[in-house]
């Protein structure tokens, strides 16, 4: 399966700051694979082997709490530094 490239632009976070549904999709769709590797847990089995599992409900959280905090990004400091570039 080929890599495919995803990046958060300006604009993109713009338009996800003021909630524009596209670009919060790509916010989560930048981070699934972080938001997954976090919500990861090791659980022991009875043969006192550990297996490795996805919980879904911390998924759910973690991608909620980054949901409610786009909106407190700091715009201006990142435009600052996108100038600087």
């Amino acid at each position: 399966m080929q890599e495919q490239e995803c990046t958060l632009d300006l604009n993109t976070i713009e338009a996800a700051v003021a909630g524009e549904k596209w670009a919060l999709e790509k916010v989560l769709a930048y981070y699934a694979d972080y938001i997954e590797e976090l919500a990861t847990v090791e659980i022991e089995q009875p043969d006192g082997s550990v297996k490795k599992v996805v919980d879904e409900d911390l998924k759910q959280q973690i991608g909620m709490k980054l949901l409610e905090e786009i909106p407190k990004f700091p715009l201006e400091e990142a435009k600052k530094q996108a100038a600087e570039e």
